[in-house]
């Protein structure tokens, strides 16, 4: 049976007509908001609206974020609704893009890219390093299926020491410092808490050593900036691969720009292009299972706030 679905707010044409369409195809009705029953969020850059646009949505028991992340929307979460995330919707894309960062970082791309003449051999293989990824959610999972062939040693740090498959550890963020002692490599994944916020900081920077490269496509609030800056200029840490700072975009006088071995991508590793079939296939199937009674998927829990 069909059931009123509002997609709002209709600023983002583009992606609003694709979620009208999905839920459409699913079997729903779009429906005003006065008489919908779910809400389907159509602008990852007006988190602002909310406020409005759940006002005029009385009957709304279900809301759908375009987000794997949920930190615009964290003044908003409440229990009165359930709520569901891009969890997972974009972690191929992203892993792929961590991929490409650990191989430019260990192969030195970086500084063969920018090079005028013939350059000195250097570089070094992929092959049977130690990484330690933080956080262990889809991101994580699709990295390791990619580290597959490379026989790397995956040290994995989440909430739980429930072990994740294909680690050959998993720890807790209680134990980061020695999960990140003597890694080639720290990729950041996690959620952004206050328990995550600034965790890269300089003495989890010291303990990585000279030979490890930080590869950030979580959020910028999870390292220190100036720590960072200072590590890189000392030799601290080989180097570092932003997607994501604090703040983004990272502005034109921060010293990172002018470092050889830091570089900075514009949050590309889901682009919208990339995006927009990959969100528009999970309000399809949530939409769906909503209909059918089914459990949705990329639950947010509201209490952690993601």
């Amino acid at each position: 049976m069909s059931r009123p679905i509002a997609v709002a707010p209709d600023t983002r044409p583009v992606m609003y007509d694709a979620f009208a369409v999905a839920v459409r195809d699913a079997g729903g009705e779009v429906a005003e908001l006065a008489e919908a029953q779910a809400l389907i969020w159509a602008d990852p850059y007006a988190a602002g609206m909310y406020p409005e646009v759940i006002a005029a949505a009385p009957h709304v028991e279900w809301v759908q974020l375009p987000y794997a992340g949920v930190e615009p929307f964290l003044d908003y979460l409440d229990t009165r609704y359930t709520w569901t995330c891009a969890k997972g919707v974009y972690a191929e894309p992203v892993a792929e893009w961590v991929m490409a960062a650990l191989l430019m970082g260990f192969r030195d791309f970086h500084l063969f890219a920018t090079a005028e003449s013939w350059c000195a051999e250097s570089g070094r293989n992929l092959f049977g390093t130690r990484i330690t990824v933080l956080g262990g959610g889809g991101i994580t999972q699709s990295l390791m299926r990619l580290l597959e062939p490379w026989g790397c040693r995956v040290t994995v740090v989440r909430r739980s020491e429930e072990p994740f498959e294909g680690a050959v550890r998993t720890m807790t963020l209680a134990s980061v410092q020695e999960a990140v002692a003597g890694a080639d490599a720290v990729v950041v994944a996690l959620a952004l808490t206050d328990e995550t916020r600034g965790v890269v900081d300089e003495a989890l920077l010291e303990s990585m050593g000279s030979q490890c490269w930080l590869v950030n496509v979580a959020r910028g609030g999870h390292v220190d900036h100036a720590a960072l800056e200072a590590a890189l200029r000392a030799g601290t840490i080989a180097g570092a691969v932003l997607d994501v700072t604090d703040p983004e975009p990272l502005p034109d006088d921060s010293g990172l720009w002018a470092l050889p071995n830091c570089v900075i991508t514009p949050h590309i590793g889901n682009t919208r292009e990339m995006g927009l079939p990959l969100i528009t296939n999970r309000v399809r199937e949530n939409v769906g299972r909503w209909l059918a009674g089914e459990e949705l998927l990329g639950l947010v829990d509201v209490a952690l706030g993601y």
